[in-house]
């Protein structure tokens, strides 16, 4: 029976990650972190601070399970993930854990930010970089197959854990009478931490029985299978967090909402470059469905944030 050991299952999407597997009577699980999902309390559980220099799992292996093949699965930041990991193969051969692989999130922010202005956002395209690169070394190493996968615009939420994009906006939508919206947008394609999860577990399966789909970039940006303009995904959530629109969307033309936004280059470029990419074209990418081989799932997919 094949083995998945998940970490950042405290997540939107590692939760789903965990809901979806525990309901696979083909796998054996179990979670990696600083806390026992409060959710899942019979799942065995390892500790582990990733964040920490000296961080390891006291075993991977359960003596039960021995011989089975193990495919590690991540929602935790790869910055933390990649060296931990590198530290975990040198103490502990892979042979040894019977892993087999990794399926690692990362961002599409590596892609999608790699031009920016502002030294924040430069130094977390060199941050995510450098992890990728560590982690597609450390499993080249030691002969483990794994896939990056780049998700962009999570949104959802899952048990008691929510995204960090998508509902900030939705007390905004339900509070405030008028917002301005760029015009022309660019255009979106967000991911539900559900769609996310079954993507990641999808390669997992494959990771575990035969070492992955061979068509496949080992480095996949994803995202849901809607693509629709920044205006179109406010105006839906919009109706959702009105259930009739006493929020009223109004068009401003692009080049006066920037200019509105200047004096942020002086407080904060960041949000500044942040308010520039609401032109930007930022998808393109996989849609989950088509990874999944089913119908797709027009955005927005439930549930949201409170």
């Amino acid at each position: 029976m094949p083995r998945l050991l998940i970490f950042g299952a405290t997540t939107p999407a590692g939760d789903a990650c965990l809901r979806q597997a525990i309901g696979d009577q083909g796998l054996a699980l179990a979670v990696a972190g600083r806390r026992q999902p409060p959710d899942h309390p019979a799942v065995p559980f390892f500790f582990c601070d990733l964040s920490a220099p000296s961080a390891a799992a006291a075993a991977w292996s359960d003596p039960s399970q021995e011989g089975e093949p193990l495919v590690a699965v991540s929602f935790a930041p790869i910055w933390h993930l990649a060296p931990y990991l590198a530290r975990q193969l040198a103490a502990q051969p892979a042979w040894s854990m019977g892993l087999q692989g990794v399926v690692a999130c990362s961002s599409s922010s590596v892609l999608t930010k790699r031009y920016a202005s502002n030294g924040f956002d430069r130094a977390l395209v060199r941050r995510l970089s450098q992890a990728e690169a560590l982690l597609q070394a450390s499993c080249e190493h030691h002969g483990l197959a794994w896939q990056i996968l780049a998700p962009t615009l999570i949104y959802g939420r899952s048990g008691t854990y929510t995204d960090r994009n998508l509902s900030r906006l939705m007390p905004l939508l339900r509070r405030l009478p008028l917002v301005p919206v760029p015009k022309p947008t660019g255009l979106r394609q967000p991911i539900h931490c559900s769609q996310l999860a079954a993507v990641a577990l999808h390669l997992a399966r494959a990771l575990a029985t035969g070492g992955g789909s061979a068509d496949l970039p080992r480095h996949l940006p994803v995202g849901g299978d809607d693509t629709l303009s920044y205006q179109e995904m406010l105006e839906r959530l919009q109706r959702l967090a009105n259930r009739g629109g006493r929020t009223t969307l109004i068009p401003v033309p692009a080049r006066l909402i920037y200019a509105l936004a200047a004096p942020l280059l002086l407080v904060s470029p960041k949000r500044f470059e942040a308010v520039l990419r609401m032109g930007a074209d930022l998808s393109g990418f996989m849609a989950a469905h088509q990874l999944l081989q089913r119908p797709p799932e027009p955005f927005p997919l439930h549930p949201l944030a409170p």
